[in-house]
């Protein structure tokens, strides 16, 4: 991973050679109060499509600030194709999941509602503010997509086998994950973590059932949901994602 000599921001604008733009002004708060900076100093933008600028600063009217592209400093890259699927939690720890995931390069984020889901409700507008800092932070060219919720027997009604679904179960029959991991093939995957409770015996079946499935355990502890997830992405990105 590269290092960074200014800061980074996430833009809806296209981006390319001379072209500006007025930022928002949650974007002009953040650059001229927050992080204070002056005219004719430079940020890394990327908008998820056209690769990362260099970009420099400029004050329009009053609070107001555009950004112009002078060069781009790396070409669109695409992150390992893993969708990370998810009961819903509550506030705090859904905000640190969707941070972790982000970091570690998921394609799209899907809440899935489960039988034990505690937090039946999600705030898509959250998720994607916190994904979209995350991307800015870590260095990643792209903002994962953030999915509607959908029941758990709906999302495999409509899945595509070609993906394969890696789901964590502390009854896996194999219980070395990377073993277990190193059976499949490299190419579209999912990962799903389900609610503090686990699946209840109807929904592991109903898994269990799908050619396309394979259960993973995370080791001989029970682990809290979004330290689950970080675990789990960890393992996949390791044997079947972009860490080789």
């Amino acid at each position: 991973m590269p290092t960074y000599d200014a800061p980074r921001l996430f833009v809806e604008a296209r981006l390319e050679a001379e072209a500006s733009f007025t930022c928002t002004p949650e974007q002009a708060n953040y650059l001229l109060n927050v992080l204070r900076l002056r005219p004719g100093e430079d940020v890394l933008i990327f908008n998820g499509l056209d690769g990362e600028w260099r970009a420099r600063l400029s004050h329009g009217a009053k609070r107001q600030c555009t950004l112009a592209c002078l060069e781009q400093t790396r070409a669109q890259q695409k992150g390992p194709d893993i969708h990370y699927l998810f009961a819903p939690l509550k506030h705090a720890r859904l905000d640190y999941m969707v941070q972790k995931a982000t970091e570690m390069g998921v394609a799209r984020l899907q809440p899935v509602l489960t039988r034990r889901t505690v937090a039946a409700r999600v705030n898509g507008a959250r998720m994607r503010a916190n994904a979209i800092e995350a991307a800015e932070q870590c260095g990643i060219l792209w903002v994962p997509e953030i999915a509607t919720p959908l029941r758990l027997q709906a999302l495999l009604d409509t899945w595509d086998p070609a993906r394969a679904l890696v789901f964590c179960d502390e009854g896996a029959e194999v219980d070395d994950p990377l073993a277990a991991l190193s059976q499949l093939k490299r190419g579209p995957l999912a990962v799903l973590i389900g609610p503090e409770g686990g699946f209840d015996p109807a929904e592991r079946a109903l898994l269990r059932e799908r050619e396309y499935a394979r259960a993973i355990s995370l080791g001989p502890r029970v682990m809290r949901a979004d330290t689950a997830a970080v675990a789990a992405l960890a393992l996949v990105n390791a044997v079947t994602g972009d860490w080789r």
